[in-house]
């Protein structure tokens, strides 16, 4: 019953495909152990057959069709619902045997329908599939709270926790029962029936407007501003391609170009094109999405979400939202999250200041008579880097061909963690001609390991940003081993025949989802719910990976030109190895100035906000420069409101991103960044094993103290002191 019981945990980065299931996931329709009911004959769905072919079985994902899903995820939670109340009613005694580990096998249909709705609801939508989304996560919402809310089921489980220390567990059952008893406590089960009802009410309106929320933040999203050659001067010919091919896509005259509203498509127009004019029209539509006041506006959905978040934390007994959802974090309370991200706010609005001065002082001696503002700061800024290191992203593009970057995380992989890949697209079914699958095995004994799916490119119906997540995860309990899983990216894909140049920032993108497909990999624990992380924590492998891709053994092997087959010259490698701390001041503080905002949204006990007003006021309270935008502006922040998931919660990559720069001066402290030995202890230690041992614990055991944040600001070249 992982979409249960992984709720509070990170299963999934960044939300994945499975948001529904495992993000939105408090509701109740019933508070009492009600005697289950007769099954209904199983419906003829191919969505709850088990899986069929190679693998293990595979996800049918060619053959799904939106009129499969209300029968399926029906039938899904009434099997689930008579599983859980044969355990609630058993008249057994309660043991851990037959109680959490009978908790631990439940569910497993539902698992698997909403696997494949994720998907179609994140990768693939449609007004139908959004229509189901709506519908249904409400349902969902309800069938999860019956389970944390059933008392006679909480009997059970707190029978078997005040006897954890008796009954003969060893520690791992031990953890087990310590956090399923506090996670239903958490959620609610020791309220009295009218409390349960009024919870029941907040989790079931919240699932429906995060499904709200992200269909107007789609919707926005696919929208598109018109430009002509002229107006596109400076802009590379394959962005321009890109968007020739969007213009064609949405029917317009020939000779046109369309800038679809989304990052991969916006940001190298913003980097590059000459026009201010077009520069600043893009950049305002794109940081006012959700925030236009028409029938796609969030700002009154966010209000009632935030005031529903403030009530459900109050009857909970939290101070706020974010004391509610950092119980069950590293960091564990609003004030630690805080106190890191104001150790790192001063240095990066320092650094901002000292980027913005370098850009006026190019424009000026360019001529341009203007004063630096956002829609700005990457055309200057890439004017700056070029002239400081004699060095611009076009030069490195040519060597960022994506099928060798792709052969690049693989590499590696095999080098740390002894991961193969082989290709076998076209054997596997798929939900997209253009998505690529691969077999994964144990180089050291060609022993099964799963199968990856890539989903990487952009395209209408699709989500933005980038997220990976697991179809099936392995566990020794329910005897899953072959580990299913995706990335899911958003680059710009090229016209017919030509090559997919990514910028250096998709590399990093690449590299980092893929560190989430190597911990899920590797992950091998027994029971289920052990294989979610704490939401501070599941940023750390993704983020740790990221330092392989500039390394020269990266760069001499796989960054090759896409037309002469080149390597990447050393000079250019050594121009990039010194610019490495360059941009970040604009990179931290466009991502902190969110996780600030967010933090201080959520932890307003009272939850009345105007999402504008709140958002301008707290920038101005913490010194935002004028010069830069948060990296997600409150009406498109899908991370805070498409679910719970990182809602108060976006601090976690900063959280995260301490351990990963001590991490890798761990790796560099050996000479050999590829020290194999090294790689070991961090998978034995940390990756492979979810969450079975406290994390702070584990990443002690593995560096031998506490991460020190000094590394981070070494690594963004900020003051250490």
């Amino acid at each position: 019953m992982k979409s249960v019981f992984l709720a509070s945990a990170a299963a999934l980065a960044l939300g994945g495909p499975a948001v529904l299931a495992h993000a939105a996931i408090t509701q109740d329709t019933a508070a009492t152990a009600a005697p289950a009911t007769a099954p209904a004959p199983k419906p003829d769905n191919i969505l709850l057959a088990e899986w069929t072919g190679p693998y293990d079985g595979v996800p049918p994902f060619d053959k799904v069709t939106p009129a499969l899903f209300p029968a399926a995820l029906q039938y899904g939670i009434d099997e689930q619902r008579r599983e859980v109340l044969a355990i609630a009613n058993n008249p057994a005694a309660p043991t851990f045997q037959n109680t959490v580990e009978a908790l631990e096998k439940t569910g497993q249909t539902l698992d698997r329908v909403l696997s494949v709705f994720g998907v179609m609801t994140s990768n693939m939508t449609t007004p139908e599939y959004q229509a189901l989304d709506k519908e249904w996560s409400p349902k969902l919402s309800a069938a999860f709270d019956e389970i944390i809310l059933n008392p006679a089921l909480f009997q059970r489980v707190k029978a078997v926790y005040e006897a954890r220390e008796t009954s003969g567990l060893d520690a791992k059952q031990q953890r087990l029962v310590t956090r399923l008893y506090d996670q239903f406590v958490r959620r609610g089960a020791n309220l009295d029936p009218a409390q349960k009802d009024q919870l029941s009410a907040y989790n079931q309106q919240l699932a429906e407007k995060f499904a709200t929320f992200s269909e107007k933040v789609l919707a926005d999203e696919s929208s598109h501003i018109v430009a002509t050659e002229a107006e596109l001067a400076g802009v590379p010919d394959d962005v321009k391609a890109a968007a020739a091919a969007a213009a064609k896509e949405r029917g317009l005259p020939a000779g046109s170009y369309a800038i679809v509203n989304t990052r991969s498509a916006v940001d190298p127009v913003l980097t590059f094109a000459d026009n201010r004019a077009l520069r600043e029209k893009i950049w305002k539509a794109f940081v006012n999405r959700g925030d236009n006041g028409g029938a796609n506006d969030t700002n009154a959905t966010i209000a009632e979400i935030v005031k529903l978040r403030a009530e459900r934390a109050d009857l909970l007994g939290f101070e706020s939202h974010a004391h509610w959802r950092m119980q069950d974090t590293m960091a564990g309370t609003p004030a630690e999250a805080q106190e890191l991200m104001m150790r790192v706010w001063p240095a990066a609005v320092a650094r901002v200041n000292e980027e913005v001065a370098d850009q006026q002082a190019i424009a000026d001696k360019l001529g341009h008579d203007i004063t630096i503002e956002p829609w700005d700061y990457r055309y200057y800024q890439e004017k700056v880097r070029k002239d400081r290191y004699d060095l611009s992203q076009e030069e490195i593009k040519p060597y960022f061909e994506l099928d060798n970057m792709i052969d690049a995380i693989f590499w590696s992989a095999g080098e740390l963690y002894d991961l193969d890949f082989k290709e076998i697209t076209g054997t596997v079914p798929t939900w997209h001609p253009d998505i690529r699958a691969w077999h994964v095995t144990d180089r050291r004994d060609g022993s099964d390991v799963g199968v990856f799916y890539m989903d990487n490119y952009a395209r209408t119906g699709k989500r933005s940003g980038a997220w990976a997540t697991t179809y099936r995860s392995r566990a020794g309990l329910t005897g899953d081993e072959i580990v299913l899983g995706s990335n899911n990216n958003n680059f710009t894909k090229p016209a017919a025949g030509e090559p997919t140049l990514i910028s250096l920032d998709d590399a990093e993108t690449l590299f980092h989802e893929f560190g989430h497909a190597i911990h899920y990999f590797l992950s091998d624990i027994h029971y289920p719910s052990f294989g979610g992380t704490p939401r501070d924590f599941v940023e750390y492998p993704s983020q740790v990976n990221e330092n392989w891709l500039l390394t020269p053994e990266v760069l001499n092997r796989f960054a090759e030109h896409y037309e002469t087959g080149e390597p990447m010259p050393q000079a250019l490698v050594e121009k990039i190895e010194a610019s490495s701390k360059f941009n970040q001041g604009f990179a931290t503080a466009e991502y902190l100035s969110s996780a600030l905002v967010d933090m201080a949204l959520h932890t307003d006990p009272d939850g009345v906000v105007d999402p504008d007003a709140f958002e301008r006021e707290t920038l101005a309270a913490i010194g935002m420069p004028d010069e830069l935008v948060m990296r997600h502006r409150l009406p498109q922040f899908n991370h805070l409101f498409s679910s719970d998931s990182y809602s108060a919660g976006y601090y976690s990559y900063l959280w995260s991103e301490t351990m990963d720069a001590d991490t890798w001066a761990a790796f560099e402290e050996t000479g050999n960044v590829w020290d194999k030995a090294t790689a070991d202890r961090f998978r034995e230690t940390l990756l492979s094993t979810g969450n079975e041992t406290d994390r702070a614990e584990a990443y002690r055991e593995f560096r031998g103290r506490d991460p020190d944040v000094n590394a981070l600001l070494k690594k963004r070249g900020f003051p250490t002191e």
